[in-house]
């Protein structure tokens, strides 16, 4: 009978698959649950399942046989291949109409293609970004689906009780919307994670220069400091999370985060937000200096050896107003934090562009503003700033974060001059600085660019408006031969 059909079904039995498909069973819904190796079915089903409405599968078939139409079917397994496979089982027994969700770290030009794939065969097709990792899964993750948008009516219900709920004006909201067309909701979730590359490494670099660097403090001291940042406008998991990791003392007493190897890793997805951004010709500078800090980071050896030959300045202890400079330093962390989603706002205005996408940009805000890494209050500023102005530009024109950076603008400084001056490394923090500043200059020195590589490549250049006369002429492409030797050939132009 079809009242005993399941809601869903859910491939992927791993920590992750396990724990949303036991939230989605809380939330009333009933699950299928399926893994390649069926064995781990069964002890799901008697172990951390038992009790509950969850259903077991052992074959794609029986799974699908258990679902109610239209069929939905969330995978949960590792990107590339495995994810190809299912797909190419599942759709050789399901039928129009039917959904294939897939939840993992999916690169968004895989969700591209497999959207049309499905779509050709009558399927449709959700590639969904989760985040919040395993307690997420559990409790309530930040979703980000996006694909075949005759889907989102079908599984909106299941996805949106299953999210992380946060309050809002008219009671709790979900932490899930409809985000765009094919491949949007994968392309988000990767911008998602390198603002999360980024909020990282400038917390890091805050820490960096409140301790030995910089004004010698314990890390339990810094940790009271961050416990302070976040009942502020840093209030966020990245912040909470650093404050108990600092508080953090092994068996002997000395702080767990003293005996960590300063090498960091990464799985892609901030070298993926980056190499689209220089795709698409974008200046996401600070996400890009995140990912290479840590790639700096992991050439430890080196850096060991570099540190016994290269000169730097000579520690001298901080002599200013401590308190003051921890205050500046808590508004050029911010600061650094507006100009990282401003940058991330205008890579995805890119690539809306780029792959004809409508994205709900107050949406996204909203959607990460709970069971996210990432999780902020900020985000609940940034979405006021879409609901107010759909088609905003930049973050950075908004009337709030206009005035939340000239309030920020003198203590950052104060702090990149002075970490300049004691030599700490401060790579997102000074690259956020450098953002702003050349954002905000009408002019800046490309014309110099320009005569070099008219100079030696005749790339040409055009003339500034205002300065156009008999040889310059407005809107033409000007190659200047400018050493009499050379010709007056241009070599062909492009934009890149």
């Amino acid at each position: 009978m079809s009242s005993d059909l399941a809601d869903i079904g859910l491939i992927g039995l791993a920590v992750m698959g396990q724990n949303l498909i036991l939230n989605m069973n809380d939330k009333g819904f009933k699950v299928v649950a399926y893994n390649r190796t069926t064995s781990k079915v069964d002890a799901f089903l008697a172990n951390e399942a038992k009790g509950t409405n969850v259903v077991g599968a052992h074959s794609i078939k029986e799974l699908v046989s258990k679902l109610k139409t239209p069929r939905k079917v969330v995978l949960l397994v590792q990107a590339g291949a495995a994810v190809d496979s299912f797909i190419d089982q599942l759709s050789a027994v399901m039928e129009k109409g039917d959904i294939i969700i897939d939840g993992g770290n999916s690169h968004y030009p895989d969700s591209i293609r497999r959207t049309a794939e499905l779509e050709a065969k009558g399927l449709l097709f959700v590639g969904s970004g989760v985040s919040g990792g395993e307690e997420g899964a559990r409790y309530g993750p930040s979703m980000m689906p996006g694909g075949s948008a005759a889907a989102w009516p079908e599984i909106k219900e299941i996805f949106q009780k299953t999210a992380a709920q946060v309050p809002g004006p008219n009671g709790d909201e979900p932490c899930c919307d409809w985000v765009g067309g094919t491949g949007s909701g994968h392309y988000v979730k990767m911008v998602h994670n390198g603002i999360e590359y980024g909020d990282m490494q400038l917390i890091a670099e805050a820490y960096d220069i409140l301790q030995v660097r910089g004004l010698d403090l314990s890390p339990s001291e810094i940790a009271d400091i961050f416990i302070k940042w976040n009942t502020g406008v840093l209030d966020s998991f990245l912040i909470q999370i650093t404050s108990e990791i600092l508080k953090y003392n092994d068996d002997d007493g000395v702080p767990m985060v003293q005996k960590i190897l300063d090498k960091a890793g990464q799985k892609g997805t901030g070298k993926w937000t980056a190499i689209n951004a220089l795709d698409l010709g974008t200046p996401v500078t600070l996400i890009g200096e995140a990912v290479f800090a840590r790639c700096l980071s992991a050439i430890k050896d080196e850096r060991t050896r570099a540190s016994k030959v290269l000169p730097g300045p000579e520690k001298v202890p901080f002599t200013g107003d401590k308190q003051q400079f921890i205050d500046d330093l808590e508004q050029a962390l911010y600061a650094s934090k507006i100009i990282s989603y401003a940058q991330g706002y205008m890579l995805m205005r890119e690539a809306a562009k780029e792959y004809k996408w409508e994205l709900n940009n107050a949406g996204i805000a909203a959607m990460w503003r709970g069971g996210c890494i990432i999780k902020s209050v900020f985000l609940g500023d940034i979405t006021k700033a879409f609901q107010k102005t759909p088609d905003l530009e930049n973050l950075l024109f908004d009337d709030f974060f206009k005035a939340a950076i000239a309030k920020a603008q003198p203590g950052w400084r104060r702090v990149v001059a002075q970490a300049t001056i004691s030599g700490t490394p401060i790579p997102c923090t000074g690259a956020a600085l450098s953002f702003f500043d050349g954002y905000r200059s009408e002019t800046v020195p490309a014309n110099l660019l320009q005569a070099q590589r008219d100079y030696f490549g005749a790339h040409t250049f055009k003339v500034l408006p205002g300065k156009e006369n008999a040889r310059l002429k407005a809107g033409e492409d000007i190659h200047v031969n400018w050493t009499g030797r050379g010709g007056n050939i241009s070599a062909s132009t492009y934009n890149a």
